[in-house]
């Protein structure tokens, strides 16, 4: 699959995780290219973010990358045709103050992609509702958990861990409010 004007995120996950894992790169999709996938579009990412696991050079993560069509800017990988780009922030995975995350693989088409499980992803998404009141968060969080299984009472846990009962509460009602709006 070729990256086209007309690509999707999904399409570009499925061209870019491939190719990490053909060059030995162990990368764990996170952020809001994760959280599109979870909420099922209803959210959509103008990147993607994979955190590197293990030792991987410079070198290495060029040839994936360019193999895929970006090359690096800054930063960034960027694609001439496409207005998504990719990104690595620094590891080690982790939510919060939760550094014990499991990546899950999913299924994006036929491509088998290292990501965040539903779970982490809506915790991902809390977590800068919690430190940094980003509310957009907090609505993305919720559409995650309308469209996915999650595990609410993994997230109560974890929220109580952070010092943020008080905004789990929120998350709740946003969850709530999303399901009577979705229906109207």
């Amino acid at each position: 699959m070729n990256i086209t004007r007309q690509s999707t995120l999904l399409d570009v996950i499925r061209v870019v995780s491939p190719s990490l894992k053909r060059h030995g790169v162990r990368a764990v999709l996170t952020g809001g290219a994760c959280a599109t996938v979870h909420s099922r579009g209803a959210y959509l990412s103008n990147d993607l973010d994979y955190i590197i696991e293990g030792a991987v050079t410079r070198r290495q993560l060029d040839d994936a990358m360019a193999d895929a069509g970006f090359s690096r800017q800054g930063a960034a990988y960027v694609h001439s045709a496409s207005a998504f780009f990719v990104e690595f922030p620094a590891g080690p995975l982790g939510i919060g103050d939760d550094d014990l995350v499991r990546p899950v693989e999913i299924r994006v088409g036929r491509a088998r992609v290292l990501a965040l499980s539903a779970t982490d992803s809506c915790r991902d998404r809390l977590a800068a509702f919690y430190h940094w009141s980003d509310r957009q968060s907090l609505r993305v969080a919720g559409l995650i958990a309308l469209a996915q299984p999650v595990n609410m009472r993994r997230i109560r846990e974890w929220s109580a861990r952070e010092g943020h009962t008080d905004r789990f509460a929120e998350f709740k009602a946003e969850v709530a409010r999303l399901r009577r709006t979705r229906h109207l």
